[in-house]
């Protein structure tokens, strides 16, 4: 697309390439041929001129991912469903494939390989760690989601330091160009999207529940309309910047969140309130998403927004930090836990066992094999295995468990005590369930509805 562009571009280049070599060479050997389609081109690209070439850019950006590759260029959506940039440009797909077979554009992309490679090998270390740090946060096992994409394009031929992201139906992109430094800041915020938006869609209609709150963004000048139009994504993007300041420097998250607020992100306080009890408990966010939007307090939030003054000027960008203290991010055994719960919950015990089974070979982290014991011990309860899945509970207590784990394992004992009919065994578990600083709600609760239903029951009689 970009070799077009330029070839048959405005006579001036109205800004650089990001590798000026490249572009030189891409035109010489494509203005060389004489391709018969480059007066047609150069015409609609007159036409369809923008003040601001960066936006004029940026259409041919949308454009070039919304169709399928060579030789077509076929649209990969109806026409009512094409990105409203791109819904303007229709008659470029026929330019485009003629283009391509009269150019030797083909053979030009060939030779140039090797320099985009050198460039993308330099952000695959930086890029591969940013994802790695968004989905253990998020809790998501590195395998994707069927029927989902995420893809970074590196771009030599657009300017420098310039990060596009579009979001296609289930699919997410990133385009890139050379920077003095890896843009992976930004790759990590689409990427958080690509893990975050699904679930909150997912909870589209609890999240409306709280629609009312809107009415404050509506008075934010910074905010896109989008977000003042459509709540489940305006929920979306304050849940990734409530989870970017978790992920920044301890110095910086109370500023991170107050920017945020200030530009119109009005949950980003709440969310940033809520994501340390998240951490300290053992679900995937998707899991526990539910608990959180139930956690949003209407009156509370109000009277925070009330006294908000929203920015009338975007902040000057702020230089880029040192390292300091390592952010909340989760190690590879740990992450291994999460895709090990994650195939327990799908009721995929197999596959779930020997995950945790690897974690107990992979590391000596007492924490971790207490979450990996509790594991097996629960696969053990429901392959109807009462007695192994007591050793393995109690094997979870002498490993010092965090005390979300300690609580559940209490009351898994507690239950196990009971269909043994061992009801002071079982009131003894329960009571040490609540006797835990920092249990979960939902732990504590299912503690306090056990004794309950135990303080119903007749007491076992004693043998004769």
């Amino acid at each position: 697309m970009l070799a077009a562009y330029h070839a048959a571009g405005a006579p001036e280049q109205r800004w650089r390439a990001a590798d000026e070599s490249l572009r030189e060479s891409v035109v010489a050997a494509v203005l060389d041929r004489k391709p018969p389609s480059l007066p047609a081109l150069k015409s609609f690209f007159e036409q369809h001129r923008r003040r601001d070439p960066i936006e004029e850019l940026s259409q041919y950006v949308s454009f070039a991912l919304s169709v399928h590759g060579p030789p077509e260029f076929k649209y990969r959506f109806l026409l009512n469903q094409l990105p409203p940039d791109v819904f303007g440009l229709q008659g470029l797909e026929q330019l485009m494939a003629r283009f391509f077979k009269e150019s030797g554009v083909e053979e030009l992309w060939k030779r140039a390989q090797p320099r985009y490679e050198q460039v993308i090998e330099s952000y695959h270390g930086p890029v591969s760690r940013a994802v790695l740090e968004a989905n253990a946060y998020v809790r998501s096992p590195t395998s994707g989601v069927l029927g989902r994409r995420f893809q970074i394009y590196v771009e030599l031929l657009a300017p420098a330091g310039q990060v596009h992201v579009r979001n296609y139906a289930n699919d997410y992109f990133v385009v890139v160009t050379p920077a003095r430094e890896p843009q992976v800041e930004e790759i990590r915020h689409a990427y958080l999207h690509y893990l975050v938006d699904p679930i909150v869609l997912r909870h589209a209609e609890e999240v409306n529940q709280k629609r009312s709150l809107i009415d404050f963004a509506l008075g934010a000048p910074l905010l896109p309309e989008t977000y003042k139009k459509d709540f489940p994504l305006l929920v979306s993007k304050c849940l990734v910047k409530a989870i970017e300041s978790r992920l920044a420097p301890r110095s910086q998250r109370q500023a991170l969140v107050e920017q945020a607020l200030r530009e119109g992100y009005i949950l980003t306080p709440y969310f940033a309130e809520a994501l340390p009890a998240y951490e300290k408990q053992e679900q995937a966010l998707r899991f526990y998403f539910p608990e959180m939007v139930k956690g949003i307090d209407l009156r509370r939030e109000t009277q925070r927004l009330d006294k908000v003054e929203f920015a009338q000027q975007p902040a000057p960008p702020a230089a880029r930090p040192a390292p300091a203290e390592p952010s909340p991010v989760l190690s590879g055994a740990e992450l291994q836990v999460q895709e090990a719960e994650e195939l327990y919950a799908k009721r995929e015990l197999g596959k779930a066992r020997e995950l945790f089974l690897a974690v107990l070979r992979q590391t000596d982290e007492r924490r971790l094999h207490a979450r990996s014991y509790y594991g097996l011990a629960r696969i053990a309860a429901l392959e109807k295995d009462p007695e192994l899945a007591e050793r393995l509970f109690q094997r979870v207590l002498e490993l010092d468990p965090d005390p979300q784990t300690a609580a559940w394992t209490h009351v898994y004992l507690a239950r196990l005590a009971e269909a043994a009919e061992e009801s002071e065994q079982a009131r003894e578990h329960y009571l040490a369930a609540l006797r835990l600083e920092g249990a979960s709600a939902a732990a504590r609760a299912a503690a306090e509805k056990g004794l309950a239903a135990l303080g119903t029951r007749a007491p076992r009689r004693p043998p004769e």
